[in-house]
């Protein structure tokens, strides 16, 4: 999370996410807390048996686009198994598959 900058326009980059979305393998106490002591909103849904408070559906199918692009990036096999042992190579490889993937979605 440190290395994360978002820009913001007439703003310093922000080094952390307003929200943080999961699925309900991430709806415990501890998660909810460690999120609010940072100040992050959580997109989780909560079971039906447990007390419904406001919840963003909007907000949470947009995690389906992230979740396709990290199953795409698994199919990489390079990616997948991490050939490349360097943070700099490994990276750079991420790079050059997310190019890929953006000029596929182009065509």
């Amino acid at each position: 999370m440190d290395t994360v900058a978002v820009p913001q326009p007439g703003r310093p980059k922000r080094r952390r996410p307003k929200r943080v979305a999961g699925d309900m393998a991430y709806n415990n106490r501890r998660i909810r807390a460690w999120l609010r002591s940072r100040r992050m909103g959580a997109v989780i849904p909560r079971p039906k048996n447990q007390r419904r408070r406001r919840f963003d559906k909007a907000r949470y199918k947009g995690r389906n686009v992230v979740e396709r692009l990290i199953g795409w990036l698994k199919e990489r096999r390079r990616l997948a198994t991490r050939f490349e042992k360097l943070a700099v190579n490994f990276l750079a490889m991420i790079k050059i598959a997310m190019t890929l993937w953006f000029l596929k979605k182009e065509l």
